[in-house]
């Protein structure tokens, strides 16, 4: 027998023996899977339980309850009016509305600000006509239901004398996740960068102020899971930058550094090849109170797994600023299913503390976090304790001192994609009563 031909009997044998075992391989595996709707065990995870909380708080609904699928997008404390008062301005995508609550003498005030919008994930103050008052203006995203249709937009929410009056900025694009606000061209007046997060497509973009409520658009990324576009300094330089936050597959930050005139350089910040990271929110803040704005990225976002356990790759990434647009990573804390991330001094030490929202967690599991406090040392090491396990499914957070005792509060709004397991809520205040008793 020639030498070809021997190779190719023993190439024939091996095809043969390797098309009997994939089949036996995938039988075995296959049956060590539970059937579709069989419930997998209840375990224990290292990400998801921590000890009490070193403070108390006291927790209370906000508003109407969301029943069984609540879908808080967004949620902030602001000073809308300018009263010197905190409010809460929330984007509800089931009532499709953006509402502002307000709270005096122990009762809460609802508030709806324009008109309805399809699903609403961002709302950002900024005086975009520069006439003295502060305007709103909203991501929308058309659905929070995957899509790649032109559902989504912009919309400027103009305040005439605390009315809010409805006027579409940007349309017929993908779902818009985020709009934030700076004056990127220098010219005066505030522009807005913008994340388009479609689907199967998407892209980041600037929109430019040029008056009289138009603006021109400018490409930065093409790039389908841009969900956060956070404005700052980033590089010390004095003009406006734009990170972003790139999930889907991709799990990956960018820094678009204004170099001026409305022009930008792009940096990757960060990436990672766990393409199943999770990034969920991206929040700038100067954690370490050294004068450079920080990021901060949570990871927790399961929802293309069947079975939305905490993962032991989720929790909160600290993107310390080292200047010059670089940024060096370091991770705080595991914690499973975060969604969101608020930066504030709860125990006032004169240090930043960060609460996380724990949107997928072991929910079928008694004492599973929802609400994770994290307290700094002073040396930007953190310990993860329990704030609350209910309500479950909290994918926003914001923090901010509601009652003006000095003491940072926390509220925080549920979503959820369908009806599931846990105690339900929408949206609840977590007042600081200070250190708790031992």
């Amino acid at each position: 027998m020639s030498q070809p031909t021997a190779r190719a009997d023993r190439l024939t044998r091996g095809l043969a023996v390797v098309a009997v075992l994939i089949p036996v391989a995938l039988a075995v595996a296959v049956r060590r899977f539970p059937a579709d709707g069989t419930p997998l065990p209840v375990l224990a995870s290292p990400v998801s339980h921590f000890p009490p909380a070193p403070l108390a708080f006291e927790s209370q609904p906000l508003g109407p309850d969301g029943g069984t699928r609540p879908r808080v997008a967004g949620a902030r404390v602001v000073d809308l009016d300018r009263d010197g008062k905190p409010e809460v301005l929330v984007c509800d995508a089931q009532r499709n509305r953006v509402l502002l609550y307000r709270h005096a003498n122990g009762v809460w005030t609802e508030t709806a600000l324009g008109d309805e919008l399809a699903a609403p994930a961002a709302a950002t103050p900024v005086d975009l006509d520069g006439d003295g008052d502060t305007d709103l203006v909203v991501a929308v995203l058309g659905s929070v239901l995957p899509s790649d249709d032109l559902i989504g937009g912009v919309v400027w929410l103009e305040n005439q004398g605390g009315t809010f009056v409805t006027r579409p900025l940007l349309e017929h694009v993908r779902r818009v996740s985020d709009v934030q606000a700076g004056d990127f061209d220098g010219d005066g007046d505030a522009d807005l960068a913008v994340a388009v997060f479609g689907y199967h497509h998407g892209e980041i973009l600037w929109l430019e102020n040029r008056g009289g409520g138009r603006f021109r658009d400018h490409p930065l990324l093409a790039t389908q899971g841009p969900s956060h576009v956070p404005v700052a300094d980033f590089d010390g330089d004095g003009k406006p930058d734009i990170a972003a936050l790139v999930s889907q597959e991709h799990e990956e930050v960018w820094l678009f550094r204004n170099a001026g005139g409305g022009t930008f350089t792009p940096r990757r910040v960060f990436e990672t090849v766990n393409f199943d990271l999770g990034s969920a929110a991206l929040v700038a803040s100067d954690l370490d109170k050294n004068g450079t704005v920080d990021l901060l990225l949570v990871a927790g976002d399961n929802q293309e797994i069947n079975h939305h356990h905490p993962q032991p790759w989720h929790g909160c990434l600290w993107l310390e600023n080292t200047g010059g647009g670089a940024f060096r990573t370091k991770r705080l804390a595991a914690v499973g299913g975060v969604y969101g991330a608020a930066v504030a001094d709860f125990d006032g030490d004169g240090d930043n503390d960060i609460v996380l929202a724990c949107m997928f967690n072991d929910w079928r599991r008694p004492g599973a976090a929802s609400l994770v406090l994290l307290t700094n040392d002073g040396q930007q090491n953190f310990t993860p304790t329990t704030v609350a396990d209910r309500p479950t499914y909290l994918a926003v957070v914001a923090a901010g001192d509601l009652d003006g005792d000095g003491r940072p509060d926390v509220v925080a709004g549920a979503l959820r994609l369908y009806a599931a397991p846990g105690p339900a809520g929408r949206l609840t205040v977590w007042w600081n009563r200070g250190r708790a008793a031992p």
